[in-house]
C-alpha cells in the first residue's frame, strides 16, 4: 500500500544455561528471523516455536562452547555465518565474513567488526535498521570478556571500534554478570552518579527476574569503566594520569579479573 511504513524488525533476549543470553532479532514482512549465539537448543527452540518464526539465518559471534552447543540442532535449513579467522574452530559455516563485511539479514544490513581480545577471531555485528549491535563477550553491560586469548591493546582498540557506534545503540551482550559488574564498577568509580543510579536500576530489574541486557551505549559509555580508560577523571583515580589508554585498560581489566 502507497505509504505504508516498513515493520520493525523485532529483538527478543532468550535466556540460556545458567547466565547465557541468545538474542533472536525477526523481520515479519520477509518472515526472516536470525538467532545470536546458540548456548542451548531447548529455550531457543520455545522461543521460536512460541512465536510462529522459522530460523533463516544463525550467526555465530565466536568459538567458546557457550555460544555454539546448539548450533547443529538448530541450523536445520539455517545459513550458519561467522568469521572466517575463526572458522576453522566453529562449526561449519555456509558464510565466513571478516571486518568490513556487510551481509542481509532480516531484510536489512548487518556490518560486520573483528573484536578480538576475549578470544581470536570474536567478532561483533552491527544492524543499524534494528538499533542494535551484537557483541557477545566483548562489550558487555558494565563490562568486557576476559583476555582468554588477546591482549589488553587489542581489545581497547576493540571497545573503541563499538564506542563509535550511535549512543541509542542497544548491546546485545552474551551474559548476565551486570550485578557482579556494578559492584567492581563502583570500586574505581564510586562517586558517578550515573553508575549509582544504574545500580538501583539493575537491582530492581533483577528482582523482578528480567534480563539486564541489552543495555544502550549511551549507557556504557557513562558508566562502564572498559570503556573509559581514556576518561582523565578515572585514570587520576587510578593514579594512572599519564598512562597511555590501553595500559589503563589493562589495569581495569586485571582488577576485574581478580574481583569477587
Amino acid at each position: 500500500m502507497s505509504g505504508e511504513k516498513a515493520m520493525p524488525l523485532e529483538l527478543v533476549t532468550v535466556p540460556c544455561r545458567q547466565d547465557n543470553y541468545a538474542f533472536l532479532l525477526h523481520d515479519d514482512a520477509s518472515g526472516e528471523t536470525l538467532l545470536v549465539d546458540a548456548p542451548e537448543t531447548a529455550p531457543i527452540r520455545a522461543a521460536l516455536t512460541s512465536r510462529g518464526w522459522t530460523l533463516t539465518d544463525l550467526l555465530i559471534t565466536h568459538h567458546h562452547h557457550d555460544h555454539v552447543e546448539g548450533v547443529a540442532d538448530l541450523r536445520e535449513g539455517a545459513r550458519v555465518i561467522g568469521a572466517a579467522a575463526d572458522a576453522h574452530r566453529l562449526p561449519p559455516l555456509d558464510l565466513a565474513v571478516a571486518e568490513g563485511d556487510t551481509f542481509t539479514t532480516c531484510g536489512a544490513g548487518a556490518h560486520v567488526f573483528d573484536v578480538s581480545g576475549h578470544t581470536e577471531g570474536h567478532i561483533a555485528v552491527h544492524v543499524p535498521a534494528a538499533t542494535a549491535v551484537f557483541t557477545a563477550d566483548s562489550l558487555m553491560a558494565l563490562g568486557c570478556g576476559r583476555l582468554f586469548e588477546g591482549t589488553a591493546p587489542q581489545m581497547w582498540a576493540s571497545l573503541l571500534k563499538l564506542r563509535a557506534l550511535p549512543d541509542d545503540t542497544l548491546v546485545c551482550s552474551g551474559h548476565e554478570y551486570t550485578e557482579t559488574n556494578y559492584r567492581f564498577a563502583l570500586t574505581i568509580d564510586p562517586d558517578n552518579p550515573a553508575l549509582q543510579a544504574r545500580g538501583k536500576a539493575i537491582a530492581a530489574t533483577r528482582a523482578k527476574g528480567e534480563p539486564t541486557v541489552p543495555s544502550t551505549l549511551a549507557e556504557e559509555k557513562a558508566t562502564n569503566p572498559f570503556l573509559r580508560a581514556d576518561d582523565p577523571g578515572l585514570k587520576t583515580t587510578l593514579g594512572m594520569e599519564t598512562a597511555p589508554d590501553a595500559d589503563v585498560f589493562a589495569e581495569i581489566r586485571a582488577r576485574r579479573d581478580v574481583f569477587r
